[in-house]
């Protein structure tokens, strides 16, 4: 059946194959953490790496998906996206409620939650801000925790898909990325 991992790979290989989707962030293009690993399979002209600076990034992916594209927003740990928080909580959250329902980005967010084996990378790497996250966005951003490998494919689906293009963040767990969960 496979593992979490596994799932990951197939999952971003489908997502990869979407014509308007394109992959944002660090370590898109150069390997530097495991969602790299997970991404072999995405074509590298759909993939924009990026400096480290995540509100940026999240601004870019919002512009992105005003003109159309599908963003998938890579950010490797949880940590990190606490720094785009003033995107994601006052413009991402709040664009369709300040167009009154005329806008709405479909921008999709891949964030991790960091592991703590084999080897605990410190405490600013490994916190899990899913809740944190899901009380700033209000509800306005769609908030998915993928603990288990069957969950990721659909959800992945359901969030390029969705008739109502609302934004998504994916939380995944690197503890569970080599770890059996059939």
């Amino acid at each position: 059946m496979g593992d979490y991992f596994d799932e990951l790979n197939r999952t971003m290989e489908w997502v990869g194959s979407l014509p308007r989707v394109r992959f944002i962030g660090q370590s898109c293009v150069w390997d530097g953490h495991a969602l790299f690993k997970s991404m072999l399979k995405v074509p590298m002209n759909k993939r924009l790496e990026l400096p480290v600076f995540e509100d940026f990034q999240m601004g870019m992916s919002i512009g992105l998906a005003l003109e159309g594209w599908i963003p998938v927003n890579i950010y490797p740990r949880s940590d990190f996206l606490v720094i785009a928080s003033n995107q994601l909580a006052n413009h991402l959250a709040n664009i369709k409620i300040t167009t009154e329902g005329k806008l709405s980005p479909r921008v999709i967010t891949r964030v991790s939650v960091g592991g703590t084996t084999p080897m605990h990378p410190g405490i600013q790497h490994c916190q899990d801000h899913t809740e944190a996250i899901k009380l700033i966005t209000r509800g306005e951003v769609e908030v998915v925790e993928l603990r288990k490998k069957e969950d990721i494919l659909p959800q992945y689906q359901y969030a390029v898909t969705r008739l109502d293009s609302k934004p998504t963040i994916l939380v995944e767990y690197m503890n569970l990325y080599h770890t059996q969960v059939d």
